[in-house]
């Protein structure tokens, strides 16, 4: 039978890096003081939900939200935490830790498109994806194609869990350019792009074979 499973994937804890606005990617940069008040706060709105597995990117700041959020979570038996790198962020290449304003110019300048927001606006955060590997030197960053290939099997794995069953909840901690990836791709033009979702905020998605539908999206107090 085929699996339909509710994520409630949650936007890690704030970071130095956030707040320096520079880009993340697979680069870790430590949780700050806020960023932990951003996990455990996500954890005492999430702590009723029976989980029945947890997902996180292998990076440090997803880790220590999802073991936050996890400690206070009064699941029976205890949601299992599995990190996999298929659910990191996109990768920025040559651009990790570039301040953002200066490597989303690089990439759409040339295209007339000198910010992330008029990217987005004018062509696609896809697009933007696309136009961030043909500007680094190496092009070692991730194009649009690449990306979604990448985190298509992190959502495959999770279906593929048997401990996952029709109906189940499963915990995904996630990232901001992901965030505002599948709300492109899925959301159905219903969400504001140009704004990033918050640290700790909450997106609700429903996940079957035939893919995602978005049932609610960046929230800071919804359980």
């Amino acid at each position: 039978m085929d699996k339909e499973v509710t994520l409630y994937v949650v936007r890690h804890g704030q970071t130095y890096f956030n707040i320096y606005n520079k880009l993340q990617g697979w680069s870790n940069s430590p949780l700050t003081d806020n960023g932990i008040a951003d996990a455990r706060a996500a954890g005492e709105r999430l702590a009723a939900v029976p989980f029945v597995a947890a997902y996180c990117s292998d990076t440090t700041r997803a880790e220590q939200t999802a073991g936050m959020i996890l400690a206070a979570n009064q699941s029976q038996p205890a949601a299992h935490l599995t990190a996999l790198p298929e659910f990191r962020e996109e990768f920025y290449g040559y651009y990790e830790g570039t301040d953002m304003a200066q490597a989303w110019y690089v990439a759409g300048a040339p295209h007339g498109a000198p910010t992330f927001k008029a990217i987005e606006e004018k062509y696609s955060i896809g697009k933007a994806k696309d136009f961030l590997k043909a500007a680094d030197p190496f092009h070692q960053a991730e194009d649009n194609e690449e990306y979604w290939t990448r985190v298509d099997r992190g959502f495959a794995t999770i279906l593929a869990n048997p401990a996952v069953h029709d109906g189940d909840k499963v915990l995904l901690i996630s990232h901001g350019n992901t965030l505002l990836s599948l709300m492109e791709r899925y959301g159905q033009g219903r969400y504001d792009l140009s704004v990033r979702p918050a640290n700790g905020s909450l997106t609700k998605l429903r996940l079957t074979a035939d893919g995602i539908t978005v049932l609610s999206y960046n929230e800071k107090n919804e359980k």
